[in-house]
């Protein structure tokens, strides 16, 4: 499948490429209608993540999921006995980027399905374009509480846990176990905000304080001030929400001066392809994940296994979370269409509502549901911190310390604040 790189030039003066020797169209609704069960025209799917950019490494791994779970499906037949295919386009972790992206796919590339994300910015603009054209969109990894909050979409499917999802599983324990004083540090953007807001509240219900929070803009390199601040400061607890290679220039910095074991540190999510080949003491403090490679469930060993036949040329020698969620979220969407018995994009969104998924099917500990509400996968929250007993093996970075029940990290703001749109509101088509 052809994996292209587009620049922003390259959108903005509308350059096109032909895809299997099809031209640009009107759009799916119009075109598909006349032969989208035909046997022989396959299943087209858009891939939306990060080749360049904040979260080139995890929009790496993202896509490598996806590959994998159009790979297997193929192999087995595809889906509805048509053939899966993908298209990629780097979505440069830019809001502007992701959203001429989606319209390129959706209008020109013949995609029915768009896939992918880690930026929560870029994921809230691609959707938006696809509630336009009504084309299920899958945000497999950014992880803002207003991706099923605010900005959720009746086309929409969020993967990953998000802010506040995580800050339930820690905050509470760090304040009883640390101390009531922190700071935070905050990615200035809108995961960043988000998240922090919703550690804000939880501080607030359960007595913590907040002596200060430092923003932290995208692209730093140069954590000197802020950490110089935390020293001075010297709060019982430094709760960062600092993402991408942002948190790897954060965490090597900290590491060198000597500070993440003078004060507890709570990073809300740790993403695998940020730390992976990381030195030990560079992962410091308490923080959550939604999976890890290490978790002795049944499936594991196996998932792993296939990962590494699938990129034996691959640095990142063992799946993380990344990789789950865009495998599992990419695996379901062809499953959902599977039970539908067609690519109608309304039946295929019903399928998905609602759906339970068994802990067993998702190796983790616990169920798994999406919310109908949302449309927010709710399943296992993981804390985990360094493993320092790993001897040789490089790879067994993470001890996992707890696993939250779905039910008890549930971001109720999110449900209150979601409005789907209707069915009759979002376009219908076959794909």
């Amino acid at each position: 499948m052809s994996e292209t790189k587009i620049s922003r030039r390259g959108l903005l003066t509308g350059t096109t490429a032909l895809v299997g020797g099809v031209a640009a169209f009107s759009g799916p609704w119009k075109h598909n209608r006349a032969y989208a069960q035909a046997a022989d025209k396959p299943v087209k799917i858009g891939i939306t993540s990060d080749a360049s950019g904040q979260y080139a490494n995890s929009g790496a791994s993202d896509r490598r999921g996806m590959m994998m779970a159009i790979d297997e499906a193929n192999a087995k037949g595809g889906v509805l006995g048509r053939k899966i295919e993908y298209i990629h386009l780097d979505t440069e972790t830019a809001a502007a980027t992701g959203s001429r992206v989606a319209e390129r796919m959706i209008t020109r590339e013949e995609c029915g399905f768009l896939v992918g994300a880690v930026s929560s910015g870029v994921a809230n603009a691609i959707s938006q374009v696809a509630q336009r054209y009504g084309v299920i969109y899958l945000n497999t990894n950014s992880s803002s509480p207003t991706e099923s909050g605010k900005n959720c979409h009746r086309v929409k499917f969020v993967w990953d846990g998000n802010g506040t999802n995580f800050a339930k599983a820690a905050v509470k324990n760090s304040i009883d176990a640390y101390g009531k004083k922190w700071m935070l540090l905050t990615n200035d953007y809108g995961w960043g905000h988000d998240t922090a807001a919703s550690t804000k509240k939880l501080l607030a219900t359960y007595g913590g304080e907040v002596t200060d929070e430092i923003l932290i803009p995208q692209g730093t390199r140069d954590f000197s001030a802020a950490l110089l601040k935390i020293q001075q400061a010297n709060p019982d607890v430094v709760a960062a929400a600092v993402g991408g290679d942002d948190q790897v220039a954060m965490r090597q910095q900290v590491a060198q001066l000597g500070m993440g074991e003078k004060t507890a540190w709570i990073n809300n999510q740790q993403d695998w392809p940020d730390v992976y080949g990381l030195p030990v003491d560079n992962l410091f403090g308490v923080f959550g994940t939604t999976w890890y490679y290490g978790l002795d469930l049944p499936g594991v060993k196996e998932f792993v296994a296939r990962y590494q036949a699938a990129y034996p040329e691959t640095v990142m020698r063992v799946p993380g979370n990344v990789f789950y969620n865009g495998y599992m979220a990419t695996r379901e969407l062809l499953a959902a269409i599977e039970r539908a018995g067609t690519t109608n994009n309304i039946a295929v969104i019903k399928q998905l509502e609602g759906l339970k998924m068994p802990a067993e099917s998702r190796m983790q500990h616990f169920d798994a549901w999406i919310d109908p509400d949302t449309h927010q996968v709710q399943q296992t929250i993981y804390l985990a911190t360094a493993n320092t007993k790993a001897g040789d093996d490089k790879d067994n970075m993470f001890k996992i310390l707890a696993q939250s029940k779905p039910d008890d990290v549930k971001d109720d703001d999110a449900a209150a604040a979601c409005k789907l749109e209707s069915y009759e509101d979002t376009p219908s088509f076959d794909a």
